[in-house]
């Protein structure tokens, strides 16, 4: 089966839903809640400058993945760092390459729009997800991700 990936569509709502609440218990054993997911994933989806998704589709175009990524201003390079924000496979597809083809879609973007360089965060006890972004291309940065509660 050879799935393709496409932008998010308003009609693929529901199933990034799903994607986002599962990709919270895969990551870090929480869950989320399904009306604040909807907000979030609804309102980038109406707008392009918060975040931008793509979905993996089968042949019948049911979504069986997504990434969505967010851009970050340099002032230093006077550029945009590209940041995935999440990503998830449907179990059944993962192994088979179709990481590399979501984040092909990313890159393809990012690139047409002059972006400096792809980047993620990842939960450090997520193994399988390091393992997934290494084997992808992904190397480690020298810089580490602070944060202060509001």
């Amino acid at each position: 089966m050879d799935l393709k990936v496409r932008r998010a569509r308003l009609s693929d709502l529901e199933k990034l839903i799903l994607f986002a609440f599962e990709e919270a218990k895969d990551a870090e054993g929480i869950e989320k809640v399904p009306a604040t997911l909807k907000i979030g994933i609804e309102t980038a989806l109406n707008d392009e400058n918060i975040a931008l998704y793509w979905v993996l589709v089968d042949e019948s175009d049911v979504p069986a993945g997504n990434v969505s990524a967010l851009r970050e201003w340099s002032n230093w390079n006077a550029g945009f760092y590209w940041w995935i924000q999440s990503m998830y496979i449907s179990p059944g597809y993962r192994g088979k390459g179709y990481l590399s083809k979501l984040l092909d879609g990313v890159k393809a973007e990012a690139r047409r729009q002059g972006g400096l360089e792809l980047r993620l965060y990842v939960n450090k006890d997520n193994n399988r997800a390091l393992k997934a972004y290494l084997k992808s291309g992904f190397i480690e940065s020298k810089y580490k991700i602070m944060i202060q509660g509001l």
